[in-house]
């Protein structure tokens, strides 16, 4: 155990000290705030603009359908052809020109409205043209037709299914939603993780054998505490680079926040932009979502989460560092990287294509039990309510998957660690598991 204890030590601080693990500690979080802040930077530019637009109506039927907002300027024209006006638009570098004729009927009007600009307009702005022009023609044919818009409006009911289980739980489409963001977000970060750490114990155990330090270290260590120790060394240092990134991140934020005036989350989508002219529906939808995350298993969740992150994690290691043992270069690893990274892959589709549609379906449920995949669907179906044993079963099974795997990988260690020279092969490998 204190062999352990000091190759674990070891491994640790030489990747906490790694001139390029502290570069990249600090530069990712401030590449990543840095983008977000330029993102932010050219919305808030963009939104700024004010685009001009000038209508000619010759139908007289939109006169006051129009009404400008923040990022459109509505300017009507009278008296004017429809080349001057268009020429008048261009010269004056107005966004677009909106020009609706007179016709004999409603129906004719619907298919001669044109828009003139420079390019092709804004897909959000020309919703909200075609919105009004929309909504005004409806009015005219309804009121052709002897019907009042008004009292249809009146008459128009919503619908809102209330969702609730045979137990009695209510359940909600937001809520089977902000499952869905947590079980897609636990899984694709367990992914990342696993390729970029797993990687880094690879390159490890391909420099020391090169380096033939390793053929010091072996003759005093056991090859299964040496791999346990730059197993669980690795970890902690990627865990110490996690948590440094979530600091820094939240740092730069601050800085760039209160230094430079500009917020990284007023990055807005046209969908929020709706949300805030909206604000009592902005408010309901906050306070849903509040409610939602209070009704999901917190304490369930976290501690699922941890377990099956650090299990799902030392168990893909273990194969990354056998990899790393068989081969003599990163060049050689090819042949090995994807039958490992299948599962893996296959875990991440299935999770997004099946746990999504059907948690509790029998795909789900056995995938979920299946160690090579269970880390990242039994962690999207654990929101949308798994039976605690099943859980249990599921981390039982991986847990003792890895220390099968370790002992597996051990084998290829002891022998692989000193082979030089010699291109491993699976049947070469296969030998080696028998001495």
């Amino acid at each position: 155990m204190n062999h352990l204890t000091l190759i674990l030590k070891r491994e640790y601080l030489n990747k906490v000290r790694n001139k390029s693990f502290i570069i990249m500690t600090f530069l990712s979080p401030l590449i990543l705030v840095g983008i977000f802040t330029l993102v932010a930077y050219l919305s808030n530019v963009n939104s700024d603009s004010v685009r001009t637009i000038t209508i000619l109506d010759e139908s007289k039927l939109f006169v006051d359908q129009f009404e400008d907002t923040e990022s459109i300027d509505y300017k009507p024209l009278s008296d004017i052809s429809l080349n001057e006006a268009k020429k008048l638009s261009e010269e004056s570098e107005y966004y677009g020109f909106l020009y609706i004729p007179k016709t004999q009927t409603i129906d004719e009007l619907a298919n001669k409205i044109t828009f003139y600009s420079e390019d092709s307009p804004s897909l959000t702005v020309m919703d909200d043209i075609q919105d009004a022009i929309q909504e005004k023609v409806n009015k005219e044919k309804l009121q052709e037709a002897g019907i009042d818009p008004n009292k249809i409006e009146e008459l128009r009911i919503k619908i809102d299914t209330n969702l609730e289980t045979y137990a009695g739980r209510e359940t909600s489409k937001l809520g089977s939603g902000l499952k869905l963001i947590f079980g897609g977000a636990a899984g694709y970060l367990l992914f990342m993780f696993i390729i970029i750490y797993g990687n880094m114990i690879m390159r490890s155990v391909i420099e020391e054998k090169t380096s033939r330090i390793i053929e010091v270290i072996i003759s005093s260590v056991k090859p299964m505490k040496l791999l346990l120790g730059k197993i669980f060394g690795t970890t902690l240092a990627g865990i110490t680079q996690f948590l440094a990134w979530i600091i820094l991140i939240g740092v730069f934020s601050i800085v760039v926040t209160s230094i430079l005036g500009i917020d990284p989350s007023a990055v807005q989508s046209p969908q929020q932009q709706m949300l805030e002219a909206n604000g009592s529906g902005a408010e309901q939808i906050a306070m849903e979502v509040i409610h939602e995350i209070n009704s999901l298993p917190i304490a369930n969740l976290i501690i699922m989460f941890v377990l099956f992150f650090i299990g799902g994690y030392l168990l893909y290691a273990s194969l990354y560092a056998a990899i790393g043992a068989a081969v003599d270069s990163e060049t050689d690893t090819q042949q090995f990287m994807m039958p490992i990274l299948m599962p893996l892959i296959l875990a991440v589709y299935v999770g997004f294509f099946t746990v999504i549609d059907n948690p509790h379906g029998t795909v789900s449920q056995i995938f979920s039990f299946i160690p090579f995949t269970s880390p990242v669907v039994m962690l999207m179906r654990i929101p949308f309510g798994v039976p605690i044993w099943q859980q249990i079963v599921s981390v039982v099974i991986l847990f003792g998957t890895f220390m099968g795997t370790v002992w597996f990988a051990s084998k290829i260690y002891r022998v692989g660690i000193l082979m030089y020279g010699k291109k491993a092969s699976y049947k070469e490998i296969v030998k080696w598991l028998k001495y």
